[in-house]
């Protein structure tokens, strides 16, 4: 993460999203009815995986380049694991198998894709226009340092918050001695890693432990969403929807990876 926090920063002071081709910008936000400055947010997070999405969320609201309604939006279809993550812990460590990998990502994709067409609203996404920051006089040096600062403040948050879900999750499963079954399903609703390593150890079908695997992942955990609510703290941006949108995400994704699943024939 560290690397892409710096990265991501460094992106979104220079304002990269006017780089972007403008047949790519304008596909986007006719998709999702959205200022095509979100696309960064989008794409960044699709390849760093959350919480990136809250943390430059943040950022674009605090510099007033997105307004409190396309953040709320914004924040509910661009929560993307990250992608090394699920195709190598969860499908080649976990789950002995890396076309599994490619399955539970698509599914993850495509339950966020359809989350951000199903919630946009039917508006022209530039009705407001916002006053943006330049920061060409800035000394490049002076971003890096900030970039550098601020990516280490979010992941001593992000790891302390972690380790006390971590935890919690192993002290509650040996206090109350649940099944295996039972425990692979808290432990996953905390923590979604320790939760995704204890399914992948159940003796059920495969089928089944990667829908369920798919439902963790695209919910997120109490972890990752405590780390979200971190990133969106003290301003207007609403946690509340993104909770329902993650509870709606897991649906989708579930549903799409068990059609994915026998369509492909793995």
């Amino acid at each position: 993460m560290f690397p892409v926090f710096v990265i991501s920063d460094i992106l979104i002071q220079y304002d990269i999203t006017n780089y972007i081709p403008k047949w790519i910008k304008k596909t986007f936000s006719n998709i999702f009815s959205v200022r095509d400055s979100i696309i960064t947010i989008f794409f960044l997070s699709w390849i760093s995986g959350f919480p990136s999405n809250a943390r430059m969320i943040r950022k674009m609201y605090d510099r007033k380049e997105i307004s409190t309604s396309e953040a709320n939006h914004a924040l509910i279809f661009t929560h993307f694991s990250n992608p090394m993550f699920v195709l190598s812990t969860v499908a080649v460590l976990f789950l002995h198998h890396e076309s599994y990998g490619y399955i539970i990502l698509l599914s993850h994709y495509l339950g966020n894709i359809i989350l951000g067409i199903i919630t946009k609203k039917n508006l022209p996404y530039n009705h407001i226009d916002y006053t943006k920051k330049t920061i060409k006089s800035q000394n490049f040096s002076k971003i890096f340092i900030e970039s550098i600062q601020s990516a280490i403040d979010t992941l001593l948050l992000i790891l302390g918050i972690l380790t006390c879900f971590l935890i919690t999750s192993s002290l509650l499963i040996h206090m109350f001695q649940f099944s295996s079954y039972t425990g692979a399903i808290i432990k996953g609703i905390i923590e979604i890693t320790m939760g995704l390593k204890e399914i992948s150890l159940l003796k059920i079908p495969d089928i089944y432990k990667i829908v369920i695997s798919t439902v963790l992942i695209s919910f997120g955990g109490l972890s990752v969403h405590l780390q979200v609510l971190s990133q969106i703290i003290n301003s207007k941006i609403s946690y509340h929807y993104f909770f329902v949108a993650r509870i709606f995400h897991a649906i989708i994704s579930g549903f799409i990876c068990f059609i994915l699943y026998y369509v492909l024939q793995i």
